[in-house]
């Protein structure tokens, strides 16, 4: 007989499951995925997408059509609580689903925690994505009107970096004087290599970018953010691309969750206390040794994943997750053409190593854009 998979997200760790549901459905499963949107946009491609180099149709996923093509069901809506005990996930608009297995890959967010930034209505953050798609249009619309802007970013890792790069690529695109400020914390790419930072502060100090390291985002007032040291920036347009959280569900849940708030999971992504529940992505954290949040990872896991989950609904071995070296190649884009590559410890900035990630990027797009987003 059998059994119900629910696949809590529609995110990258997801995707063999959502293209081979097949394997699922044709052995008599059921699979329903959950997600806030029928879309499901690639985090990697969206400074570019702020930027103007792709297009929103350019960096999605129909993961509704994709899933439904397949035999499955989808279920606009966002996980309120988990029940593990009774197998069962309830949604914000009060559905109840029962499962046999359940697959977290809800994510992480950017946390509006800052006094003042939930009033702000020129404040995006850099996930959900589609946030970007926003945040452009409201940078055009002063472009356009030729109003000379101010755009705040807050956050000095690669997230900041990009979406600097980007909107200063954007206004050099479009002719636009605009000034942008990057609140960076104690050091900007402070965890990078010494010439990975030195390559990203010459060319947004080159471009006329302001980056303002030792100092903290405070709070903020209207279209005004006060910072640790009680200095202000007046901006037209914030950016919030600071570090991730994990969502309240997890740890509401009752399931074992690890230093990073994740749902700690074994060498085979399955939860160490409840057997039925596997994860993979940015919600979860890897028992064997801490993994970084980045795309790169999201990726390995997905056959496994996927293994994992046909495996467990028909009781089968599961595989062991190998998370490959941590020396993974980098790829920064810096919205003039341009990106940083980093890998072995040799770093360079260069248009080839940018046409290199549109190539990888575009590459991961074909191979799951497979439901009609275009």
């Amino acid at each position: 007989m059998g059994k119900r998979l629910v696949l809590a997200g529609g995110g990258h760790v997801h995707m063999s499951a959502m293209k081979g549901l097949e394997q699922f459905t044709r052995v008599g499963h059921e699979v329903i995925l959950v997600s806030p949107d029928e879309y499901h946009y690639y985090s990697g491609m969206g400074p570019g997408l702020l930027g103007g180099m792709y297009r929103a149709e350019d960096v999605r996923f129909h993961v509704a059509r994709m899933v439904q093509d397949r035999g499955g069901q989808f279920v606009r809506g966002a996980v309120e609580r988990i029940e593990p005990d009774s197998r069962r996930v309830v949604l914000k608009d009060g559905q109840d689903l029962s499962y046999d297995v359940l697959s977290l890959n809800v994510g992480s967010r950017v946390p509006l925690n800052f006094p003042g930034a939930e009033d702000a209505d020129n404040l995006f953050a850099v996930k959900p994505i589609q946030e970007l798609v926003a945040a452009r249009q409201k940078i055009l619309e002063f472009i356009h009107k030729g109003i000379p802007l101010q755009v705040l970013v807050v956050g000095g890792g690669p997230a900041g970096l990009e979406c600097a790069g980007n909107i200063l690529g954007l206004a050099e695109e479009h002719g636009g004087p605009v000034v942008v400020s990057v609140v960076a914390g104690s050091r900007f790419m402070g965890r990078f290599p010494s010439r990975i930072r030195r390559l990203a502060l010459d060319n947004l100090s080159r471009r006329g970018a302001r980056i303002l390291e030792g100092v903290r985002l405070d709070r903020f007032n209207t279209n005004q953010a006060v910072l640790s040291d009680g200095s202000r920036i007046a901006f037209h347009v914030g950016i919030l691309a600071v570090g991730v959280s994990m969502p309240e569900v997890l740890a509401d849940s009752g399931l074992d969750c690890g230093p990073g708030g994740g749902v700690l999971v074994n060498e085979h992504l399955q939860s160490v206390s409840h057997a039925e529940i596997f994860g993979g992505g940015d919600c979860i954290d890897f028992q064997p040794s801490p993994l970084d949040k980045v795309g790169v990872y999201a990726v390995r896991e997905n056959p496994v994943l996927t293994h994992n989950l046909l495996a467990a609904l028909d009781r089968r071995p599961l595989q062991t997750f190998d998370p490959g070296t941590p020396d993974y190649l980098l790829l920064f884009n810096l919205g003039d053409g341009t990106a940083i590559l980093s890998k072995h410890g040799f770093s360079l900035r260069h248009g080839l190593a940018m046409k290199l990630k549109d190539y990888i990027d575009r590459k991961f797009m074909r191979e799951f854009q497979v439901s009609g987003e275009v």
